[in-house]
């Protein structure tokens, strides 16, 4: 094995030496490619470490594009191959240059390799001492093409995670150059907001930077903002920020949160409230779910009041977010207590949702289904009386007979609505009331194991959870009888996708 290395490097080594003697060199380029790509990574290493690349970074200065790529798809595999000390060490120089060259896929080459040494501890001081090199990334972000700016911002990112890292973004002018590069464009301000959220998403520390610095104090004046399609932006990034705990603490600390609940409570008057409203919702669905569903429906009625209100809406952008909403705050027992104590407003959304899942858009039928499957889904361990008697509550307001309803929207020939249906029984098949209606259901235990209904991967895949979740429930042996239980077992055993001997016959005999 370490002759076949020798023999690869002196290959790699030859190849180079080729390449840097003739006048066009993409056949040269084509065949070095080959060979790198022949070889596994973590082999390559061994073979390339002593290598000089400064032939294949010359050849980046060029005019021809496939040139320009060949060399890129070269340097990606051999730096790849390298250490993030070794790749400091060695191309630091080189991968300045790539940071200014303009062609798009070499500086995001540079930007990707230079996020590689910045992660590691021993060679990110090479960066963090090199002032121009973090200052052309930091330019990179407001470059017109959005995937360079995007690597610029990983790179950064992942500079942050360190205390000196922190210290050379923001206390040195190289937060003056952000602050420059903020002021490009609307588009570059938001990608230097969406770096700081990320930043100080990693630690209470990073968010202290991150604030001393006023960048949230602007963002954060632009949630009420003049312009509506700025304040809509403003509020995604707030959104992020709040996933963090820290973030929450910060955002609560400088009154966001009423804030967001007072836009909510404007929406009304204002025409172009339908912009930004559904980013407010979203920012408190998060918000719920992180936290406590009691504690932020309490605390901010306006928002689970506005959730109803668009569930009732017009509008199916409004609807959508509504259902989505409402199947977040449902997913926990929290949320479906909440829910349940509003009483005779949560019915008629309901009732709506029953409506919708019948016969709405064929895209709001989907959400509705999903909603109404998240609404009804309880953990084995979640399964009190009480709870049982609310989810079996809500699946009777679907209709006089929503085994019938349910099964009617799975026999559609759309695949999308028969894997909602579906999991809507796979929802109320580990509940000792949902075996009942199965096995109460005329033929409802033919349906679940007839393999021909649902032709697609995806259908065959719900069908086989609908079918795990009845065999994996307690209470299923008994309330649907040993016959119909083996039976489940055998088609669990079986797997998603057989195909009985008799009816593979037939099909060959069709042939």
């Amino acid at each position: 094995f370490p002759q076949t290395l020798e023999v690869m490097a002196a290959i790699i080594e030859s190849l180079l030496e080729e390449i840097s003697g003739v006048e066009d060199p993409i056949e040269e380029l084509q065949n070095l490619k080959a060979a790198l790509l022949s070889i596994p990574v973590s082999a390559l290493r061994d073979s390339v470490s002593g290598q000089r690349l400064g032939v294949i970074f010359s050849l980046l200065n060029s005019n021809r594009r496939e040139q320009i790529e060949l060399c890129v798809d070269i340097l990606e595999r051999i730096l790849l191959a390298l250490s993030p000390v070794s790749l400091a060490q060695s191309y630091r120089v080189e991968l300045q240059g790539g940071l200014t060259h303009p062609n798009e896929t070499v500086k995001i080459l540079a930007l990707t390799q230079i996020g590689r040494i910045v992660e590691h501890p021993d060679a990110a001081t090479e960066i963090l001492n090199s002032h121009d090199i973090l200052r052309a990334v930091i330019l990179c972000i407001g470059e017109e093409k959005m995937a360079v700016a995007k690597q610029a911002i990983r790179s950064l990112s992942k500079l942050s995670h360190s205390k000196p890292g922190l210290d050379k973004l923001f206390q040195t002018d190289l937060l003056k150059v952000m602050k420059d590069v903020m002021d490009i464009s609307d588009i570059v301000r938001y990608r230097i907001y969406e770096l700081v959220v990320e930043i100080s998403s990693v630690s209470p520390i990073s968010l202290g930077y991150c604030a001393n610095s006023s960048f949230f104090s602007h963002l954060l004046g632009e949630l009420t903002g003049d312009d509506v399609l700025i304040r809509a932006t403003a509020i995604e990034m707030v959104t992020t920020l709040a996933h963090s705990q820290h973030g929450r603490q910060y955002l609560a600390q400088q009154g966001i949160m009423d804030k967001i609940s007072n836009m909510i409570r404007g929406a009304d008057t204002d025409p172009f409230s339908s912009l930004y409203l559904p980013g407010l919702v979203k920012f408190f669905g998060n918000l719920a779910i992180m936290d406590s569903p009691q504690q932020v429906c309490e605390t901010y009625p306006a928002f689970q009041n506005k959730v109803f209100e668009m569930a009732l809406d017009l509008d199916p952008v409004m609807v959508g977010v509504a259902l989505d909403t409402l199947g977040l705050l449902g997913s926990t027992v929290e949320g479906k207590q909440v829910l349940q104590k509003t009483g005779e407003k949560f019915k008629a959304v309901f009732l709506r949702m029953s409506q919708l899942a019948s016969s709405g858009a064929t895209e709001l039928r989907v959400r509705s289904l999903d909603t109404i499957s998240q609404l009804l889904t309880l953990q084995p361990e979640q399964q009190t009386e009480d709870l049982l008697a609310l989810t079996e509550s809500w699946f009777q307001l679907l209709s006089k007979e929503p085994m019938d309803m349910i099964r009617n929207i799975s026999t559609q020939p759309f695949p999308e609505l028969h894997c909602g249906a579906l999991r809507i029984f796979t929802a109320i098949a580990t509940q000792p009331w949902g075996q009942k209606l199965m096995i109460s259901t005329p033929s409802f235990m033919e349906f679940v194991l007839d393999r021909s209904t649902g032709q697609t991967k995806e259908a065959k895949d719900a069908k086989f959870e609908l079918v795990g979740s009845l065999v994996c429930s307690s209470t299923a042996a008994e309330i649907l009888g040993s016959q119909h239980y083996l039976r489940l077992k055998t088609y669990l055993r079986e797997g998603p996708y057989y195909v009985s001997a008799v009816a593979s016959v037939s099909t060959e005999g069709a042939d």
